[in-house]
């Protein structure tokens, strides 16, 4: 076949209409780069600026004020820890132990199917004593001891509100604003808005981890950390938990440094000509990758080389640190990827969900993931770098203050979800240390006081990070989409 006819026939209407000769083709291509954060000029090195630059990517005009954070680590505790078990002492809850829920508390109040009507369930006090700390007095669980040592550095939140009772569907809303996947997620956002602080490794990483011998694991679904509708490239970059955090890094036998890096300038140029026949922006994601791939040749193995960290900084993040692919592991990890200038680290640990193991697995839990939490706060403020980077550790809802179960059987105590007042806390980036803000009613089950909804929640961290929550949009399917969806306001009490 003819060429110019076979490549005719490869043509769809909208490209044929995209690249007629009035012009609209190379409109359409600069409005596609202008979505994507660059110029016609910079879309064949759709990677980064040249070394040594403060910014990679992002929008121009954003941030849209002074921001007090720079970065996010977001510890994400999957399965939804139990706020009445850890953070939110309830002297009430104590006294009423096995006794009904009064109903005035539950009103028409939607609970989980393993629920279903809580009329009649009985109360379940704390399963272990909880004290004051720090000149703040918070009140924190002997299950976190680590954790309340910090208390005067932290900012707890415990008036949380979400509209989700499922875990996928709260996850998802969280990390997305959205129930149904689909939507951008927080971390992809930021890397599109934003940038990067480096052109050698992703502005968005994400690292998962479960408890040992845990049975209430959560699935870590991709769309948890996914690009949605916004170009790929902007998803994040999963890190896994073996000895090699990504895959295929090494070059095949026989062929060099110098070698791979004149490959890679060959297929960009092809892939530069596709980009400028079609504006396809997945092209110029193919693009970057190819180029961080090449760049994270050098830097990953030096992330994932803990020898030169001093042994009491290792010793401090507890004795699985050096073990790959534990909660441990993954916040040091954390804390290298923000100091040498990645945007976004969210960290997920499953196996929260104690529906009847609180007195077994929950102690598991806290075991693994209290001394990493508060290491990392306390790392990044050794080396200056909790000023400007926003630590939070919180789940998708809370649990019952009711018990699931028999409340005669204490090696079987559970919770239900809880969606209608929980727990989380922040630190650093420009927020208020050793606070707390909003509370929940006498038992537990209402947030009653400065309510915080999740949408409000993202608008305040995109605010810390100089983000106006109602100007981050991207136009999809005819509507400007943002994280906040149309809701959210921001929590200004608790700005420092």
């Amino acid at each position: 076949m003819h060429p110019i006819l076979s490549h005719q026939l490869h043509l769809t209407r909208r490209e044929f209409f995209g690249r007629s000769a009035s012009g609209i083709g190379t409109a359409a291509l600069a409005h596609l780069l202008a979505q994507d954060g660059m110029t016609p000029a910079s879309a064949a090195a759709a990677t980064a600026p040249a070394q040594g630059s403060a910014r990679v990517g992002g929008l121009e005009g954003v941030p849209h004020f002074a921001p007090k954070a720079k970065r996010v680590i977001y510890l994400f505790m999957n399965g939804a820890p139990t706020h009445v078990d850890l953070f939110d002492w309830k002297p009430r809850l104590k006294e009423m132990h096995g006794q009904p829920v009064p109903q005035e508390y539950l009103g028409d109040k939607r609970f989980s199917t393993m629920t279903g009507n809580p009329k009649g369930k009985l109360l379940l006090a704390p399963i272990e004593p909880f004290s004051q700390h720090g000149q703040s007095g918070a009140w924190v669980s002997s299950l976190m001891p680590h954790t309340a040592s910090i208390s005067d550095q932290l900012c707890y939140v415990k008036s949380l509100h979400t509209d989700a009772v499922n875990h996928a569907p709260a996850i998802s809303f969280f990390l997305s604003g959205a129930q149904l996947p689909g939507r951008p997620s927080l971390g992809s956002w930021l890397s599109y808005g934003l940038g990067s602080q480096t052109s050698d490794l992703p502005a968005f990483v994400v690292m998962t981890s479960i408890s040992k011998g845990t049975s209430c694991g959560q699935i870590f679904y991709e769309f948890y950390w996914g690009s949605g509708f916004l170009p790929t490239r902007y998803q994040g970059v999963k890190f896994r938990g073996g000895n090699e955090p990504v895959l295929y890094l090494q070059n095949p036998q026989g062929l060099n440094a110098e070698a791979k890096r004149d490959l890679l300038d060959d297929v960009a140029k092809l892939n530069e000509m596709k980009l400028h026949d079609f504006g396809d922006p997945e092209i110029a994601t193919r693009i970057a990758q190819y180029e961080m791939s090449f760049r994270m040749q050098t830097s990953v193995p030096d992330l994932a080389d803990f020898s030169k960290e001093p042994p009491a900084v290792l010793e401090s993040y507890g004795p699985l640190v050096n073990e790959p692919g534990s909660f441990a592991h993954n916040c040091l990890m954390a804390r290298r990827l923000v100091e040498r200038g990645s945007r976004c680290v969210q960290l997920m640990h499953a196996g929260w969900d104690q529906h009847n193991s609180l007195t077994t697995e929950l102690y598991n839990q806290c075991r693994d993931t209290d001394q990493p939490a508060a290491a990392l706060v306390k790392d990044l403020a050794r080396l200056g770098l909790l000023e400007d980077t926003l630590v939070v550790w919180g789940g998708e809802f809370g649990r019952t203050p009711f018990i699931q179960g028999s409340i005669e059987d204490r090696k079987r105590w559970g919770r239900d979800h809880h969606p209608y007042a929980f727990t989380m806390w922040m630190a650093g980036g420009g927020v208020k240390p050793g606070i707390t803000h909003g509370a929940s009613d006498d038992l537990g089950i209402n947030a009653t006081e400065s309510p915080v909804h999740v949408h409000d929640f993202q608008a305040t961290l995109l605010h810390l990070l100089g983000i106006d929550h109602t100007r981050l949009t991207y136009k999809f399917q005819g509507r400007d989409f943002r994280l906040t969806d149309v809701h959210g306001n921001i929590v200004r009490p608790i700005l420092a």
